[in-house]
């Protein structure tokens, strides 16, 4: 478990420019077997077994792809080729969809739980075939991102709403009273579509981020505040329950930062009027300003900016980095930049070992106490992709060497 720092004697920057060369190659040491073949990534340090995931592997092919390409780390390409490798073969099922879960070894788990495909599962494939042929043409070809793409649209998507369906069951049965509608889907499938835009510059995926921008304005964007909500009734509309009213910090500056992405690369200019009130609900609400876990995230609030659950998790706090780091970015704002390096202090100083180990945990309670001690996998998508955000605005380089993004 990490001996945790004082952010205020960390350089976030410092620790933030060195992921990238230093940090993710000594995890890979240990996370991923060696050898050149299709292999899974851990699940978790220290690994303690079990089924490896859609969502770990894809996460994890996606953003050692986006930061060995950004990055010129050719080691981190090979990880991503390898690891993708395994999603194919044993992971993808012949109509382009991807179970939740496999054996380590490949072999099929028997149980509707690992081999349902899940909706968020496939943004994440679909994020890490886009991403891994720019950097590899020859790893991925675009069939392969065509057949993700025709399955989300076939399998996955609620033509009669323009939403998207939690799995592939949910699909075939219809969603019932009690089940619930997620808006994590349809955010992530938004990031996966405009990277596919970025990348491709093909216009069809700016017309499918619209779709995908107008389905959350017009089912998660509670118009009382601006706030996204978690969750909405099996029928689409929203719930007066725990679930209903549930708000996360950390997905208010996804979404406010995705938003900004979308109507740069669509200009889509009246999606920018989502982002302020997003942002807004958690500055004034999602933040600890005072003891051992001040400048970090609630895990989440009420409606009306209540914080029930006062906990922090990791994550949150690297999407409130993407955020800021783009909006220092894109505006010049320096008030931005400054509050994103901040951020990184948090991070590197509370969440990960001192210097450059290889082991982090997931969740602090309010007193600073570890309360989830696992250094996911999963996880580190989301640092990657702040530091890649940080480095594009100029706050660090991309590398210890001192490579910039891009």
């Amino acid at each position: 478990m990490p001996t945790r720092e004082s952010p205020a004697t960390v350089d976030g920057a410092a620790r933030a420019a060195s992921f990238t060369d230093v940090f993710l190659p000594a995890w890979l040491d240990i996370a991923l077997p060696a050898g050149e073949g299709p292999a899974p990534v851990v699940e978790e340090l220290p690994d303690k077994g079990g089924p490896s995931t859609t969502l770990a592997q894809a996460r994890t092919a996606f953003f050692l792809a986006q930061l060995g390409y950004l990055g010129g780390q050719p080691r981190l390409i090979d990880a991503a080729r390898r690891i993708n490798g395994f999603i194919t073969r044993y992971l993808r099922d012949p109509d382009g969809g991807c179970v939740f879960a496999v054996n380590p070894d490949g072999s099929r788990i028997d149980s509707i739980e690992a081999t349902t495909r899940r909706t968020y599962d496939q943004t994440f494939v679909l994020l890490a075939l886009v991403t891994l042929r720019r950097a590899d043409p020859e790893a991925v070809s675009e069939e392969e991102i065509e057949l993700c793409w025709s399955f989300i649209e076939t399998s996955l998507t609620d033509t009669a709403n323009a939403a998207l369906w939690e799995n592939d069951r949910m699909a075939a049965a219809g969603a019932q009273p009690g089940d619930l509608r997620a808006q994590n889907p349809h955010m992530h499938m938004l990031e996966a579509v405009l990277q596919c835009l970025e990348l491709t510059g093909d216009p069809v995926w700016a017309d499918r981020a619209r779709a995908l921008v107008r389905a959350g304005e017009r089912f998660f964007f509670d118009p009382a505040t601006g706030a996204v909500r978690e969750f909405v009734g099996h029928d689409l509309v929203p719930i007066d329950t725990a679930d209903g009213n549930r708000r996360e910090p950390g997905h208010q500056y996804e979404w406010a930062w995705l938003l900004m992405r979308h109507v740069d690369l669509t200009g889509d200019e009246d999606a920018r009027r989502f982002v302020g009130p997003m942002a807004d609900f958690a500055a004034a609400h999602g933040w600890q300003v005072e003891g051992p876990m001040a400048g970090a995230l609630f895990d989440a609030l009420s409606a009306d900016g209540q914080v029930t659950e006062a906990t922090h998790l990791l994550w949150p706090l690297t999407e409130a980095g993407k955020y800021f780091a783009a909006l220092a970015r894109d505006t010049g704002d320096a008030a931005a930049g400054q509050k994103a390096r901040e951020i990184a202090d948090v991070i590197f100083g509370r969440y990960f070992a001192p210097g450059d180990q290889p082991s982090w945990v997931n969740q602090f309670d309010a007193q600073g106490n570890v309360t989830w001690d696992a250094g996911l996998s999963r996880l580190l998508y989301h640092v990657g992709i702040f530091v890649a955000e940080g480095a594009s605005a100029g706050l660090w380089p991309l590398t210890s060497s001192g490579r910039a993004a891009g």
